[in-house]
């Protein structure tokens, strides 16, 4: 049955893309992010539907898309780039079997990401995909946050639909997901167009924000707790009243501690020690290996190169309070093998400088791009006022990433490429329309006016 929900679902998405193309841009993104042929017994997961609507979005853009506002930005060079160098380092990777594996994705992510920005030419586009991402992912959220309501949840414990922890059924990654997507969530309650803002827009708005808070309790990751406090100091940035905001949001913590699963607070503690916890300790001996390494493989190591390490892993285990007095007791473990737990020894360890270097270009392109937009339409008329919010939001989802990213491994994670890719497309889309206003004869514009 459920099978042909998804089949349904599918083909009603295929049949509006004839009609309007771009639909089938939005069923690529629902495929990518939610991956309906894991969660299909038999009928989708024999079919190559993720290839099928990507070829379809390319071709129903090359045949009937304008292509007047087509531009390539710095940043899709960037990613052009770093393709580039990734596929030029995949013939040296040290685990050849393993990064052809990842090189499967990471390309398509690449690609995708790239091609993006020329199909969002209007406001409606934008926030098309805004909107798409945010309820892809949201059908995966709100199941995490009905599931920690009913159960508590756990650490590798709470059940995303699927078996396997992969993309964004992952739990740390599905939290860091969760937090960035608040900001986009109240940018489609104030300025979308294309649901009537009433009440049901807003019940449906405050209760998926109240799931993506629920998803860090759930899986117990420790980043989401980092990127609530990041997306709260972001949000207070452009608050009127930040003392009464940041109160509010202090005695709101402070009444949901005494609701919190004791296994969620015992695993938050070990923020402030981490070599309490062999997980945590274990990253820090991964990333000292991997600058280590680094240093005799200056162009990285390929796709996978954290297999070959092997660490010694010394855990402390000190007595809980309450308990007789005793000397801590340590644990000496070897681990082998140990992934990345961090996109930027991620991309430094697999493409070594060059790679790095094109990464972080990426990034602080896309904050500074974002920053100016920001500051350039705050203030402008009200009709372009969206355009400084919709920055606004992709920039604290971007920095919430980048805070994420320094203990997950998410430097190819599609979600948020797709987002990059809106930047951009905001981005040419500003250019546009100030290039239009400055065309006009400014006696034109002061009788408009």
């Amino acid at each position: 049955m459920r099978d042909l929900a998804f089949v349904a679902f599918l083909a009603m998405l295929l049949g509006l893309g004839l009609r309007k193309p771009f639909v089938l841009v939005l069923g690529y993104v629902y495929i990518d992010l939610v991956s309906p042929q894991r969660l299909s017994y038999y009928l989708l997961s024999s079919i190559p539907i993720s290839l099928l609507f990507f070829a379809a979005a390319v071709i129903g853009w090359l045949l009937f898309d304008k292509k007047e506002a087509t531009r390539l930005s710095i940043r899709q060079v960037l990613m052009l780039l770093i393709l580039g160098w990734a596929a030029y380092t995949l013939p040296a990777s040290h685990f050849p079997i393993e990064a052809a594996q990842k090189w499967d994705w990471v390309w398509k992510t690449l690609v995708f990401a790239i091609f993006l920005p020329f199909t969002l030419t209007t406001r409606l586009r934008m926030e098309g995909l805004v909107a798409f991402m945010v309820l892809a992912a949201g059908s995966i959220i709100i199941t995490g946050g009905i599931k920690t309501l009913g159960s508590g949840g756990g650490y590798g414990v709470l059940n995303l639909g699927v078996s396997n922890n992969a993309g964004l059924y992952e739990g740390s990654t599905i939290s860091a997901v969760a937090i960035a997507m608040i900001p986009l969530i109240l940018f489609l309650m104030k300025h979308q167009t294309l649901f009537p803002h009433d009440w049901r827009l807003k019940l449906f708005g405050s209760a998926l924000i109240f799931a993506c808070l629920l998803i860090p309790v759930g899986t117990e990751a420790r980043t989401g707790l980092v990127c609530i406090a990041v997306l709260i100091l972001l949000l207070l940035r452009d608050a009127k009243r930040r003392l009464l905001w940041l109160g509010l949001m202090g005695a709101a913590g402070a009444l949901a501690v005494p609701f919190l699963p004791d296994s969620f607070t015992k695993r938050m503690d070990t923020i402030q020690s981490y070599e309490q916890d062999q997980s945590a300790s274990t990253r820090v001996l991964v990333w000292q290996w991997t600058w280590d390494f680094v240093q005799d493989n200056p162009n990285g190591g390929g796709f996978a190169a954290y297999l070959q390490n092997r660490l010694q892993v010394q855990t402390t285990i000190r007595p809980e309070p309450g308990a007789p007095v005793q000397a801590p007791e340590t644990i000496q473990a070897v681990d082998a093998g140990r992934a990345w737990h961090s996109s930027y020894f991620e991309v430094l360890g697999e493409l070594g400088w060059p790679g790095f270097i094109l990464w972080m270009s990426l990034n602080i392109a896309g904050l500074l791009r974002t920053e100016m937009l920001r500051w350039r339409h705050r203030r402008g008329p009200e009709e372009t006022r969206w355009i400084a919010d919709l920055a606004t939001a992709l920039q604290i989802a971007h920095v919430i990433y980048l805070v994420g990213s320094l203990f997950l491994s998410l430097a190819f994670q599609s979600f948020f490429y797709m987002w990059f890719g809106v930047q951009i497309a905001l981005d040419t889309y500003a250019a546009r329309k100030r290039r239009a206003v400055a065309a006009v004869p400014w006696r034109t514009q002061a009788v408009a006016g």
